[in-house]
């Protein structure tokens, strides 16, 4: 599914032709996805979005009246288009902007969410109990090795846990253990603090470097722009399995854990 860097893409790829647009109509073409598009979600219409803005993998769409809580699922994208483009069959909410174009909303799978507050998004129970953001000054080697402390599980299971620090997903977490030298699979209350400030430090660059280049391509994300992501090319152990690692060129293991493929290599990662 798209990770942290996909929706971060998407968000600052739609924000400029959002923020300070009035909602001149907005249609729910599919209300089926995974919990029920409410009927409040109308109450968007006439208003200004305020702010566009992203939450650990959600994106909130901001009004002075409310704010639209947008998760992409498993395979949604955002879209900005010209409101002749023919539709597509799964172009589920569409948001027609005073300034005559039109975010679409695409998702195959229906797994992704549409749903609407009057409140403080934040403190929604989807975004209540999540952890810190990666790049914010709360993610830091004292957070982490808090969490970590005593713990018997696995350290990628450990950062990709969204209440010790949010959108950490697979694909990074691989390449982030592979940066810092740690094993997957080490128990996480065995990691010193020295080598949790290098993941730390590891998780940050990853990221960072993900969404400067446009996310990691994958079979259902585009660009907000219809175009690829790029980093993809650059993954140093994530899909690699018997191929030479970059760094020592020893064959690049596959194991599972968590019910997940994880990748690593077994000279570089202690």
């Amino acid at each position: 599914m798209p990770e942290l860097p996909e929706v971060e893409t998407t968000c600052r790829g739609v924000r400029p032709h959002l923020v300070g647009r009035i909602v001149a109509g907005l249609t729910v073409r599919e209300a089926r996805l995974r919990w029920p598009v409410p009927a409040a979600l109308k109450c968007l219409e006439g208003h200004r979005i305020e702010a566009v803005e992203r939450r650990a993998k959600y994106l909130l769409i901001r009004s002075q009246l409310g704010t639209a809580i947008v998760h992409l699922g498993m395979s949604g994208n955002l879209r900005v288009s010209e409101p002749t483009l023919e539709l597509r069959k799964h172009d589920h909410v569409l948001l027609d902007l005073d300034s005559g174009l039109q975010l679409r909303y695409h998702d195959p799978r229906r797994f992704g969410a549409w749903l609407w507050t009057e409140t403080d998004p934040y403190e929604h129970s989807l975004l209540k109990s999540l952890g810190p953001e990666p790049f914010g000054e709360d993610f830091n080697v004292d957070c982490l090795q808090q969490a970590c402390k005593g713990r018997q599980r696995s350290i990628k299971e450990t950062i990709m846990d969204a209440k010790v620090v949010v959108g950490v997903g697979n694909i990074y977490a691989c390449e982030a253990l592979f940066m810092a030298g740690i094993h997957p699979g080490r128990a996480a209350g065995k990691v010193s603090r020295p080598r949790l400030k290098r993941l730390v430090d590891a998780i940050r660059e990853v990221l960072a470097s993900s969404i400067e280049q446009g996310g990691t391509t994958l079979r259902d994300f585009l660009r907000e722009d219809g175009s690829p992501g790029y980093f993809r090319q650059q993954l140093r152990v994530y899909g690699r399995s018997g191929e030479v690692c970059r760094r020592c060129e020893s064959p690049v293991k596959q194991i599972t854990l968590g019910q997940r493929s994880t990748f690593y290599c077994e000279r570089c990662q202690r």
